[in-house]
């Protein structure tokens, strides 16, 4: 049984797209990226998993269960944690988590102060006197503290300090090793590129791709540096030109025999030829399909 499946999921608002035609599978047990940049379709597709609104059309499976017939059983096993959580201003910290998990009919204070202590937050101020950060760790603890099968977290890490945000993954890692399914949803490809195993790339409603975050890192693609030259090489297929001096760098993705012919006649103090980053590699599969 998948964590996520999806079968040609489509949501539009009227005219307007959302996601069209998303058949994506996440097995279980996996921490999974979904990338793409801000109205890509991401948001659309979490919640049109979690049944929070309709589907135009298609399909999906949440833990083996439709997502419009049996939304509640779903919603107990989900720790969703969305983009930009609202709570009531006047309530304090420690009743909206209690309040949390009344709705889950379960008892979850150990969890909860563990989770609290870990991100520092204190439970006795109102969430009107919170920062985004903080009320970003409330969001945490209500989607972690009842341990779901499967988390399903929006753009998680925004608003929050470095130091919190490497906390945040290392309690993802521990909930993850003890079999939970990680869904993140993020436009910050280093979180991605360091975290997950596997990654889902959408544009405009519509994966490009689906891969091991390794396999997704190499493509024919690569980032080539020299040292020494000012002038850019006469190359086919040349991308993301950056110079710096009497340094340069590109991505190339043409022949490398080609390549290094070329380099062979050129004044090099320093050479390097990597693989891209994620990044990098976004970029790439973006400008694919444009042209």
């Amino acid at each position: 049984m998948d964590a996520i499946k999806t079968t040609s999921l489509t949501k539009y608002y009227g005219r307007s797209r959302g996601i069209i035609d998303l058949d994506l599978t996440v097995e279980q047990g996996d921490f999974f990226g979904f990338i793409g940049p801000n109205g890509a379709g991401k948001s659309t597709a979490v919640r049109t998993l979690l049944g929070l609104i309709a589907p135009t059309s298609g399909s999906a499976e949440i833990l083996g269960m439709d997502i419009i017939r049996q939304k509640e059983d779903i919603l107990v096993q989900v720790g969703y944690m969305p983009s930009e959580a609202s709570f009531y201003r006047g309530m304090r910290v420690k009743d909206v988590i209690q309040f949390s998990a009344g709705l889950r009919h379960k008892d979850c204070r150990a969890n909860a102060d563990a989770l609290c202590e870990r991100l520092e937050l204190d439970v006795d101020k109102k969430i009107m006197e919170l920062s985004l950060g903080n009320r970003k760790k409330v969001s945490i603890v209500c989607a972690l503290q009842h341990e779901p099968k499967l988390c399903i977290l929006d753009e998680p890490t925004s608003g929050l300090d470095p130091l919190m945000q490497r906390e945040f993954y290392a309690i993802l890692e521990e909930r993850n090793a003890e079999g939970a399914t990680v869904f993140v949803s993020s436009h910050i490809l280093t979180e991605i590129q360091r975290y997950c195993r596997h990654a889902a790339i959408i544009r405009e409603g519509r994966l490009l791709a689906v891969d091991s975050t390794e396999n997704l890192g190499h493509t024919d693609t690569k980032r080539v540096r020299l040292k020494g030259v000012t002038a850019l090489p006469r190359l086919p297929k040349i991308k993301d030109v950056q110079t710096d001096g009497d340094s340069l760098s590109f991505l190339y993705g043409g022949d490398l025999q080609i390549l290094m012919q070329t380099l062979a006649g050129l004044p090099l103090t320093d050479i390097s030829i990597t693989d891209p980053d994620l990044e990098e590699i976004f970029m790439h599969y973006y400008v694919e399909k444009e042209n």
